[in-house]
């Protein structure tokens, strides 16, 4: 199949993960440039991966781009996706899709306009791991879902990530940081969101970075960190998540989804892969065998990819920017309801994305 041009902007720490699939896994991915406001990390970025170092401007001039790929921090993710469309790019961008809904909207509605295919990460759903919880459950092995529990907790990235600001301002915390793995994924699992009701703490005003090279430097914190709430989907079933930036340490699991007839453990949404564990009602946890590809490593892009194949193909891509709004209002409506003391009812819905049994390469089964 003929390759898909690619231009990434961004070049900070996620995109090392991104092109080391995109240069691995998916070869109809035909990578033409990467670019970022700091032409140094840009060098560095390129001559790492063999790659070409450019403008900004010169990525969206580029005829022979067709997706731009935009890995900057999430408060630039809708300036710079908008001047992608405007070059007439297609764009692919990091989580989350924007800072807010009425961004994210305003992303999506100009997409439309223009006729050009928006997509977002995550893209973690399509692993393996996911899919075949997907499948389990479609299969009616738990009977009818009933509930579950998502939950992500530590004491904050900035014990490890080099320069962790962005964590903290509007845009991040842990609910729009990490909460778009656990969301898309229950969406994969269970269809669209139609009510949200939570509470939202911000224990501390400042944090103290921990890691290097940074270490002992304070600061601000301007979003809550500690995040709790329960989803209603509109297929009836009532899941709880926990969001925490303030946590030591806890022995939740990240996943389970609960049925009439049994209870799926589904791996860390944040992986690709992981053991997938089944309780039949009345019987033990047993580990279930992987059915789907993209189980055994760190795929990270496969997002981009399967929008690639989807272009050649002229089908529907799986993370694409009509899921991506969705998780982004549901994040959005905990913050809302925590501050305005009621249940948001969601405005959008989504289609669950086509499961992917096989391989996007060669269409092969899981082996």
């Amino acid at each position: 199949m003929e390759k898909v041009g690619i231009g990434i902007i961004g070049c900070g720490n996620i995109s090392g993960a991104y092109l080391k699939a995109m240069t691995t896994d998916f070869p109809i991915l035909d990578i033409r440039g990467l670019a970022d406001l700091n032409g140094e990390l840009a060098q560095s970025r390129a001559s790492e991966f063999g790659l070409q170092a450019r403008s900004i401007e010169e990525l969206l001039g580029d005829p022979d781009i067709q997706i731009i790929v935009n890995l900057t921090v999430p408060k630039a993710h809708v300036a710079v996706a908008l001047q992608a469309l405007d070059a007439g790019k297609h764009t692919y961008s990091e989580k989350p899709l924007g800072i807010n809904f009425a961004e994210g909207k305003k992303l999506a509605d100009a997409a439309r306009a223009k006729n050009l295919r928006i997509g977002a990460a995550p893209d973690t759903f399509l692993g393996g791991g996911h899919q075949t919880a997907r499948t389990l459950i479609d299969q009616g092995l738990i009977g009818l879902p009933v509930g579950g529990t998502a939950t992500f907790m530590c004491p904050g990235h900035e014990r490890w990530h080099p320069n962790p600001d962005f964590y903290y301002e509007v845009g991040g915390g842990p609910m729009l940081d990490m909460g778009p793995y656990y969301i898309t994924d229950l969406v994969n699992l269970l269809g669209p969101v139609s009510q949200v009701a939570g509470f939202a703490i911000t224990p501390r005003a400042e944090r103290i970075i921990t890691s290097e090279p940074r270490n002992g430097e304070r600061i601000p914190v301007h979003v809550p960190t500690h995040v709790a709430g329960v989803m209603a989907f509109a297929s009836g079933a009532v899941v709880q998540i926990g969001m925490s930036f303030d946590v030591a340490g806890h022995k939740h699991v990240p996943l389970e989804v609960y049925g009439t007839e049994g209870t799926l453990i589904v791996p860390d949404p944040n992986r690709f892969g992981g053991p997938v564990e089944y309780l039949k009602k009345g019987g033990q946890f047993e580990e279930q065998p992987l059915t789907s590809p993209y189980s055994d490593g760190n795929f990270r892009s496969i997002g981009v990819a399967d929008m690639a194949y989807a272009l050649r193909s002229n089908r529907p891509h799986r993370a694409n920017g009509d899921l991506a709004l969705h998780v982004l209002e549901v994040m959005e409506a905990f913050h809302t309801a925590a501050a305005e003391g009621r249940t948001i009812k969601i405005t959008t819905t989504t289609e669950r994305p086509a499961p992917l049994s096989v391989s996007l390469i060669d269409g092969r089964l899981a082996q």
